[in-house]
């Protein structure tokens, strides 16, 4: 009951900040430039780190104008403007993957789409609309389309804003900016896969904003995750919902903080909290996620680091109960965390419009680190991976990428295969 009134409470609160913002002109507010800066850094509540330290009209700092960030968001002639109010956008990345002991592969892993229409200079619309692996037919296992992004912003004053509609939700450095030109490697962090499992996308509504001098916020209330999709393997993975009549007998509630007011650094922690089992209301389940993260800039060097860990309460009953349904029991820890930690080197003396890089990646991941009473973890799902990689940008909006993953975990039985990835991608 609870979960349905804060969702009733923020969607109604939704259609306010319209009849607000048209009342009062006077308020303080973004320029139709830096709104839409805002709009099309994927969701992401802030200001476009490529050209805030441009903005004349802007009361806040240079953004840390991280490099890998720089390189890819830039204003471009596709935003809306006043003659043209609708845009098209998107990414793309091609892959060909060598895993040990299988056969190697070549994907064109994503097909992406962005449509962002400006209804005033306060109301925006903005979706990102995915194919994956190339095609989708019936039932099989094949490709996937997902409808990952459509909302309505409500834009009223720097500090608090309104959306609703389908939301990324707003944990780890990946979940909300992860267009290939974005971060090193071929394929996402395993942290960002397997602990927070992105792309991680759901319906539902909130408030975002900036306060002070570079500390930016969002908080949403979402449907929840279905923890009968949990697995040993893929933790919570599969319990996505992904806006497709999703159960909200119990919402969840979902936040980010970030600070950018020092230049070359940008940190961020967020959270994660709903109840999950409603497909069998006597069993009491919860999950709770807390995330910190931080990325940095010293002239060709630049570094981040992520850390996450999730607690699941009741899996234990929902284990033995799942047993008893339909005969396997999925074997859910009652946590889970991991982290990682990368450096890169941006290696060409004058990158302008090209650029290359350097970079290795460690990880440390287990999504059966804490077992519920009766239950025992098993020790391939402690697993940890070595990646190093080259990242060439022949231009700002196009990527190759060329890594290899060292990976490995407890077992004495299970071995976990390395990899040689090579990557294309780009953003437009």
């Amino acid at each position: 009951m609870v979960g349905r009134f804060a969702m009733a409470v923020l969607v109604a609160g939704v259609v306010a900040p319209v009849a607000t913002a048209q009342a009062r002109p006077e308020s303080p507010i973004l320029s139709d430039h830096d709104i839409f800066g805002e709009l099309t850094e994927w969701a992401a509540g802030g200001w476009r780190l490529g050209d805030s330290a441009n903005r004349s009209n802007s009361s806040m700092p240079a953004a840390p104008g991280l490099r890998l960030e720089r390189s890819v968001v830039q204003v471009r002639s596709q935003t809306p403007s006043a003659s043209s109010p609708s845009a098209i956008s998107g990414y793309m990345d091609f892959h060909f993957n060598n895993v040990e002991h299988q056969d190697a592969r070549l994907d064109f892993h994503r097909f992406v789409l962005l449509f962002t229409h400006s209804f005033s200079d306060r109301v925006r619309f903005v979706s990102e609309l995915e194919l994956e692996h190339a095609f989708v037919e019936g039932l099989e296992e094949a490709g996937e389309l997902e409808l990952e992004q459509a909302y309505i912003d409500f834009l009223v004053t720097r500090e608090l804003n309104f959306r609703a509609g389908m939301l990324l939700v707003p944990v780890g450095i990946i979940n909300e900016r992860h267009e290939p030109p974005v971060y090193h490697g071929v394929e996402r962090p395993f942290v960002d896969s397997v602990i927070v499992p992105s792309t991680w996308f759901e319906a539902g509504a909130g408030v975002h904003g900036e306060v002070g001098r570079g500390l930016r916020y969002r908080a949403y209330v979402m449907a929840p995750l279905d923890a009968t999709g949990f697995s040993a393997d893929e933790g919570l993975r599969g319990g996505r919902q992904k806006g497709a009549q999703a159960n909200v007998r119990n919402a969840a509630t979902t936040g980010r903080i970030e600070y950018v007011g020092v230049p070359g650094l940008w940190t961020g922690a967020s959270f994660w909290r709903g109840k999950t089992g409603f497909r069998f209301p006597r069993v009491e389940t919860q999950v709770t996620m807390a995330e910190v993260d931080a990325r940095y800039r010293a002239g060709e060097l630049e570094a981040r680091a992520q850390y996450a860990h999730s607690w699941l309460d009741g899996m234990g009953e929902l284990s033995r109960t799942l047993q008893r349904t339909i005969g396997v029991s999925p074997n859910i820890a009652r946590q889970i965390r991991g982290f990682y930690l990368e450096a890169s080197y941006f290696v060409l003396p004058n990158p302008a419009p090209r650029e290359a890089a350097v970079f290795v990646r460690y990880e440390n991941f287990d999504t059966q680190f804490r077992m519920p009473g009766g239950f025992e973890a098993l020790p391939q799902f402690d697993r940890d991976a070595w990646m190093v990689g080259f990242s060439y940008y022949p231009d700002p909006d196009v990527v190759l990428k060329l890594d290899y993953s060292i990976v490995g975990n407890q077992s004495d039985v299970v071995e976990a295969p390395n990899s040689l990835n090579i990557g294309l991608g780009w953003w437009f």
